[in-house]
């Protein structure tokens, strides 16, 4: 990746997305933040397969804006953007649309990048290049496991590429 500043943004209740935000972090040199939620989800909150759990009712609510604690970046300082998230019902977490909008993303590249169980990234994209078509966004990446660093830097060449 060439020299242009870099924030690697993600969201995490397990710790899967972390790692692979730092991952990433690590092979383009960028800035981390994380998005934590105002009220952390428990165990309880996370559980799926219960209709009645936090997220599975923000989930169903397309207006669902959890709020972020703390401070958002100052997006003035970077060009690329890395919003990293794990899949929830083939989507990402509605606490992502809250970052999306609460951010200034004008000149920026942005790129997705994701972790999951199962599902992969392709509705992901699709859904938030439809809610933010004003957006200049790059192909995204679903990172499961550790990348070799030649992986990254084929993926991170091909987002200098995209126009």
């Amino acid at each position: 990746m060439d020299s242009r500043n870099i924030l690697v943004a993600y969201f995490s209740c397990s710790g899967t997305t972390r790692k692979a935000a730092e991952e990433l972090v690590a092979a383009t040199n960028a800035d981390l933040y994380e998005i934590v939620p105002e009220k952390p989800y428990t165990a309880e909150d996370l559980n799926w397969n219960d209709r009645a759990s936090r997220s599975s009712v923000e989930m169903r609510d397309p207006s669902s804006r959890p709020r972020i604690a703390g401070r958002m970046p100052d997006m003035g300082k970077y060009d690329v953007v890395f919003v990293g998230f794990p899949v929830w019902w083939y989507i990402a977490p509605t606490i992502i649309n809250t970052f999306m909008e609460s951010c200034d993303f004008s000149g920026k590249k942005v790129v997705p990048f994701a972790t999951s169980g199962g599902s992969g990234i392709a509705n992901c994209e699709k859904n938030l290049r439809k809610a933010y078509p004003g957006i200049d966004w790059c192909t995204g990446k679903l990172l499961n496991g550790k990348l070799a660093k030649a992986q990254f830097a084929e993926w991170l060449a091909n987002v200098n590429d995209e126009k």
